[in-house]
């Protein structure tokens, strides 16, 4: 025999679709129960405990709360037990009724209320409010301020401001604090002018953001006079950095993986002609990558020898195919052996930009196992130096 707190479970299953069903105005009462009906061979054996459930289930009913479920009974005769009362169903005949039972009519009618309003401002969001009745619920109180915010962005979608710029009767960290409910509505809302490609909200809808730095230095004082009024060693936002139109002829970039040891040989780089120079950091090279002027200079990426340093390598030739490795092939793996140490083991096989030395050296460390990485501040200066001068000898200036 089911009881009160089974119907209960069972009923709050319902109360999605009973929120959805207010918007529609489908008729979803009467709801019966399930539940599994007696049998005469229990009502013999377990009779005393089959009477004491009937009775639970009577005493919490509708017909004697005054709200709740209805219980219909049917009679049966039993020649040891005599003429008895069984349930037959159990149903719910009305909204009120079954959300007065699960404690929830007063926040069914805050739901009520609030769909009401962003229907009302936005037709087009009915399949979104159907979907997602217990997000409006959740966020109860604040669908005034959260439908000025898509008002905004409707008759705004490409606003290119902060988000405390934004033109809002508002606490200026609104619309940071609800992203995430904002973002689906947007999408629902302003389709055409998502920037689908992004996730992070601001790229997604056009705003300005805290942007990544890039730290360069300018290896040419000439250059860095006529370009950039005297400064060698600045960090610009991306944004700045793509838009760049730098008389220069090479580009050096040099990786910056986990830490910031190797700034050292960032700041120790040689003055060379036409030439500035990339702190990388690792696995976000991906900043660089809608750089468009660095497409007409020479590149030359300096990075760890291991196998992340090689997937690094490959990444940046996805962008930049004519990119070249600088120090990182056998002859300095050899140079400076006994500074060796143990990476990490490479979770993929294969590197398909990497020219044919440089993937021989690549299977050699995966081979290794240990001892397979050479770190760039182990390379002593002098040799550093003189392999930068060969590779950009046309622009040394010395």
């Amino acid at each position: 025999m089911i009881s009160p707190e089974e119907i209960r479970r069972q009923a709050e299953r319902w109360y999605k679709d009973v929120l959805a069903a207010t918007v529609t105005g489908r008729a979803f009462f009467p709801k019966d129960v399930r539940f599994g009906k007696i049998k005469a061979a229990e009502t013999l054996a377990g009779y005393s405990r089959i009477k004491r459930d009937i009775s639970e289930l009577a005493v919490n009913s509708r017909e004697r709360l005054g709200y709740g479920y209805s219980i219909e009974f049917v009679r049966r005769k039993d020649r040891k037990t005599g003429e008895q009362r069984f349930p037959q169903r159990i149903f719910f005949p009305g909204e009120e009724d079954y959300l007065r039972f699960i404690g929830k009519d007063k926040e069914a009618a805050v739901f009520r209320r609030d769909s009401e309003k962003i229907l009302a401002a936005f037709p087009q969001l009915r399949e979104w409010v159907l979907a997602n009745p217990l997000k409006i619920i959740e966020h109860a109180g604040r669908w005034p301020a959260l439908l000025s915010v898509c008002a905004y962005f409707v008759d705004n979608p490409r606003p290119n401001l902060y988000f405390r710029e934004l033109p809002l009767e508002l606490p200026t960290k609104f619309v940071e604090e609800q992203k995430t409910i904002l973002r689906q509505l947007l999408d629902v809302l302003i389709p055409d002018e998502v920037n689908g490609e992004e996730s992070e909200f601001e790229k997604r809808f056009h705003l300005k953001y805290d942007e990544p730095l890039i730290r360069l230095m300018v290896l040419d004082r000439v250059l860095s006079r006529q370009c950039f009024s005297g400064l060698r060693d600045m960090s610009i936002p991306q944004s700045s950095f793509l838009s760049l139109s730098p008389e220069c002829d090479s580009v050096l970039i040099l990786e910056n993986k986990t830490n910031f040891a190797n700034i050292y040989n960032f700041l120790a780089l040689p003055e060379i002609k036409k030439s500035i120079a990339v702190f990388g950091k690792g696995f976000q090279l991906g900043l660089l990558k809608n750089a468009a002027w660095l497409t007409e200079k020479r590149i030359f990426y300096w990075g760890d020898i291991d196998v992340h340093g090689f997937l690094l390598l490959s990444q940046l030739r996805s962008y930049f195919p004519h990119a070249t490795s600088l120090m990182m092939d056998e002859e300095t793996f050899e140079a400076f052996k006994h500074y060796r140490v143990t990476g990490a083991d490479a979770d993929f096989a294969d590197l398909p930009r990497l020219t044919s030395e440089e993937h021989a050296l690549f299977e050699r460390l995966i081979n290794l196992r240990s001892h397979n990485r050479l770190e760039q501040e182990k390379i002593n200066h002098r040799f550093a130096v003189k392999k930068i001068r060969q590779a950009l000898f046309a622009n040394d200036r010395r």
